[in-house]
């Protein structure tokens, strides 16, 4: 048979888009190009974002670019060690603190998912998992691998979330600008202790190694992620360690992930998106309601500061909303704590509660 064979089934899932090592190059190059603009732009989540948004205009437009799947799992690695790394003795002390804010967030959470999932249900065409793991207030990288594993559109669950975060920290900056005059255009991030040596890398690799092992043999949701989170939140909490992932590692697989994101769009006609990117800017817009809403609720319970809470019950991510919140001035460690919590509740109970109502659902 002459000229490229058709990839087998098995070759299909080892893939995202166009094979071969010519189409990885071309996607690598453009998303790590939509990275350092994102970046410039001080954009959030800038490497993975700018490396999705560019990358799905590349798919958009015709050209061939592909992801492989063993570089993209290997990548997730390091950001569930990351993300584990959130996660240290001096955060958990302050936990009683926020008790009855974190009872509230819980039934934000699964108020404004619900709504969600509705909102998607009735204008959007997408299916039950699709609409179910889009709904969910957190969490882009970890619902999007969950929601494809149970059968969802990887891509439109990615969409929603992206458009959700890019509307939350898009808004809520600009809002407080507007309202209370604060300058959010210095946002800085956080960056771990600089001095680590041979043994703190040692065991982040190890939690990397070891988590996804482990996570893959109990066949845990997103196994690649959630292994190396609970390990890495381990050694943290455990004090063994308190270092992260270098940043330029950080990058690189933000890189990875968005480009891998945006590759499967390769084939998708754009204009069939436009009522469904309009449908999930609504859902942002829904939750972020929420988030107020239940703020305000908590403040009368607790006397806690509004704008902390309100940061804190915001749907966007653990480090956007933390880079806002060091922005104006408000308590990192309740912005911290309060996403860390939805982000594990979202992950470990999201695909429970799917398997128990929705999935034998008519």
């Amino acid at each position: 048979m002459s000229g490229k064979a058709i990839p087998s089934k098995a070759d299909k899932k080892r893939i995202i888009g166009h094979d071969g090592w010519g189409p990885l190059a071309l996607a690598l190059l453009i998303g790590t190009i939509g990275g350092f603009v994102f970046n410039w732009l001080r954009m959030p989540l800038a490497w993975m974002l700018g490396a999705c948004v560019f990358s799905t205009v590349a798919a958009f437009f015709g050209l061939r670019i592909g992801m492989r799947i063993r570089l993209r799992q290997g990548m997730i690695i390091i950001l569930g060690v990351l993300l584990g790394s959130g996660f240290t003795p001096d955060l958990v002390q302050r936990l009683g603190e926020w008790a009855v804010s974190l009872c509230v967030l819980t039934g934000m959470t699964m108020t404004g998912a619900s709504l969600c999932y509705v909102w998607l249900r009735v204008f959007t065409g997408w299916d039950r998992v699709t609409c179910y793991f889009a709904s969910m207030p957190g969490g882009l990288n970890d619902m999007t691998i969950m929601g494809g594993a149970l059968g969802g559109d990887e891509r439109s669950i990615a969409l929603a979330h992206a458009l959700r975060i890019l509307t939350v920290v898009l808004t809520i900056p600009i809002w407080y600008r507007l309202v209370n005059g604060a300058q959010t255009s210095v946002l800085t991030m956080v960056h771990g202790p600089t001095g680590n040596d041979w043994k703190d890398y040692a065991v982040l690799i190890a939690c990397g190694i070891v988590g996804a092992a482990v996570g893959r043999l109990l066949r845990l949701p997103a196994a690649f992620m959630m292994g190396p989170m609970i390990a890495s939140a381990i050694v943290h909490l455990g004090g063994l360690t308190d270092s992260q992932p270098p940043g330029v590692l950080v990058a690189a697989a933000q890189v990875v992930v968005g480009t891998g994101i945006g590759c499967r769009f390769v084939g998708t006609n754009f204009d069939k998106l436009h009522k469904e990117m309009a449908a999930s800017i609504g859902a942002a817009f829904l939750l972020i309601g929420c988030a107020v809403g239940f703020a305000m609720i908590t403040v009368k319970l607790t006397g806690l500061n509004l704008d902390a809470t309100v940061l804190s019950y915001a749907p966007g991510g653990f480090a956007e909303m933390s880079l806002i919140g060091l922005a104006l001035g408000i308590e990192i460690a309740m912005v911290a704590t309060h996403h860390l919590f939805r982000l594990f509740l979202i992950v470990l109970t999201g695909p429970l509660v799917f398997r128990t109502f929705l999935r034998r659902a008519p």
